[in-house]
């Protein structure tokens, strides 16, 4: 049995498999630059102000034959006659004349307060408004609504007025932050109904300043958007499975059972298989409001596999015989990426799991809940942090030996030269490979900000945040396909005598022994373990 394919495979093949897999990441690229739309739509909608004098549980139509009564203005005549809690304000989604689509997949909405400054009732410290909030859906616009839920939430209101507070500036609008209101998991209706209240008495909504009008944003994934992604991962998801199936096909096929790394490398196979899953198919034509809490599993699941394949590839390049192909002696690296996924992991659960029952929930809503929010994303970075530091110590480690080991090559046996020739060009590749990976998700993380969303070249319009989500998605898929092709146990005939007299040489190690750890000696027999002899 000879060595991974990657030590086989003479240089021509492997350039050429190089721009195979360089053309696909291209291609992954112009699919969403070209192709796809922006990733999301942002409408802004202005609540209607409707009257509910017997403050009923109504759903109030902004428009249409059974519009609300309503006023325009706090400053009307009969708006002077009315209390603040008759007041509902009401916003259809969409807009007239349109409709909502599943390809939408999930929608957000935030609210954006106009509040006028006044000296009698100024917005006070650190205050909360308390929200009344419900949503109604329909598919037919002669149907009645139905309630879907019905929730009183608070959030923290956060404003600034950047001239001074007199007299003379009194109708100036406050700058207000942004207040998160709703996330919903799943468009599988064509129109929703939001109502909401700001109830008054003397101890809510107390200080929040003269409110004149509330506007809704709404945010949603565009449909073709949608269409495109799907597309991608079906692609994808059968390219991964196959390469899976077949690699650890090659690895039964072997006469000793598998080792850690190989396990381990199917193993991201198989968490990349996980992320590829078309679910969204069948998102389609079901109301799964789970679909976001369900892509975050998948993506931290894979990153963390991810991470743990890192480690182990490194440090099964160090250890020796006696610590080597055991996943105990990688403890507390494997241990740190666990803790941080699982603090990461209980953070989603908190937020868009309540969000299956509640989407008007908000973590961030309460000062103990943004404390405790805070402390688990500071603790998910520190376990990260030092699980780079580690890495990155690891990785120094052995360039520093392979950097000593290359100046006794000439002098080795042919047999353990060609060997150890294996270990460092398999080594510097990978390292090449994810150097690369990491590199381009920095650039185009950094495009992505700093762009407008699109660029004009020509008669063309580039998508950069589309082509952002496709390309690193694309990335990641031929980064897995090609640490399992490339490492894959070769099936190359070889020549029975060369065979022999190699072997021979492998079970008598000399005096000019050389390894690539930095402590304890590599044994030669454990890399022969492995079943990883080279050959030219």
């Amino acid at each position: 049995m000879s060595g991974a394919i990657i030590e086989n495979m003479s240089t021509r093949k492997l350039v050429i498999f190089g721009l195979f897999i360089l053309l696909f990441q291209v291609l992954s690229v112009m699919v969403g630059a070209f192709i796809a739309p922006n990733p999301t739509s942002a409408i802004r909608y202005l609540a209607t102000k409707c009257i509910n004098r017997h403050r009923s549980r109504i759903w109030l139509m902004p428009w249409g034959s059974n519009r609300c009564q309503q006023i325009h203005s706090f400053d009307e005549p009969l708006a002077k006659l009315l209390d603040a809690n008759d007041i509902v304000f009401a916003v259809h989604v969409p807009l007239p004349n349109r409709e909502m689509s599943p390809w939408f997949q999930y929608m957000l909405a935030v609210l954006q307060v106009d509040i006028a400054f006044k000296m009698i009732n100024q917005i006070e410290d650190d205050v909360v408004i308390t929200i009344d909030a419900g949503l109604a859906h329909r598919d037919d616009l002669k149907s009645k609504w139905t309630t879907k839920f019905h929730s009183v939430e608070q959030r923290p209101l956060r404003c600034t007025f950047d001239v001074p507070k007199t007299y003379e500036n009194e109708g100036r609008f406050y700058q207000c932050d942004p207040i998160p209101f709703m996330e919903l998991g799943s468009v599988a209706h064509k129109y929703f109904l939001i109502n909401l209240r700001l109830p008054v008495n003397d101890t809510v909504n107390v200080g929040i300043g003269d409110i004149k009008d509330i506007h809704i944003v709404g945010i949603h994934q565009n449909g073709g958007f949608t269409k495109v992604w799907i597309s991608m991962k079906t692609v994808f998801s059968p390219w991964i499975f196959v390469a899976t199936v077949w690699y650890w096909h090659r690895i039964s096929l072997m006469t000793r059972p598998p080792v850690l790394l190989e396990k381990v490398i199917l193993a991201l196979g198989i968490s990349m298989m996980f992320l590829n899953v078309p679910v969204e198919w069948l998102s389609l034509g079901f109301e799964w409001t789970w679909m976001l809490l369900f892509e975050d599993v998948q993506q931290g699941i894979f990153y963390a596999t991810l991470f743990c394949f890192w480690i182990i590839f490194c440090g099964e390049h160090l250890m020796d015989q006696s610590q080597r192909n055991r996943l105990s002696a990688y403890w507390w690296q494997v241990g740190l990426v666990v803790f941080g996924s699982s603090i990461l992991l209980i953070f989603d659960l908190s937020e868009r799991g309540v969000h299956l029952t509640n989407p008007f929930y908000s973590v961030w809503a309460s000062k103990v809940g943004s404390r405790v929010t805070i402390t688990f994303i500071i603790v998910a970075g520190i376990s990260v942090c030092l699980y780079f530091v580690s890495l990155c110590g690891m990785v120094r480690c052995v360039f520093r030996n392979i950097g000593g080991k290359i100046q006794q090559l000439p002098a080795m046996p042919e047999a353990r030269r060609l060997r150890y020739k294996g270990i460092i060009f398999r080594f510097k590749f990978l390292m090449l490979v994810t150097l690369a990976c990491a590199a381009m998700t920095v650039i185009f993380f950094i495009l992505n900000q700093v762009s407008e969303g699109h660029w004009h070249w020509g008669d063309y319009t580039l998508q950069v945040h589309s082509a952002f989500l496709t390309g690193m998605y694309g990335m990641w898929n031929l980064y897995v396909f090609t640490i399992i092709f490339l490492y894959a146990p070769s099936h190359k005939n070889r020549n029975k005598s060369a065979d022999s007299q190699q072997t021979d040489m492998v079970d008598k190690p000399d005096s000019q022994e050389t390894q690539l750890t930095c402590g304890e000696p590599w044994p030669t027999e454990t890399y022969r373990m492995t079943g990883k002899v080279a050959e030219e």
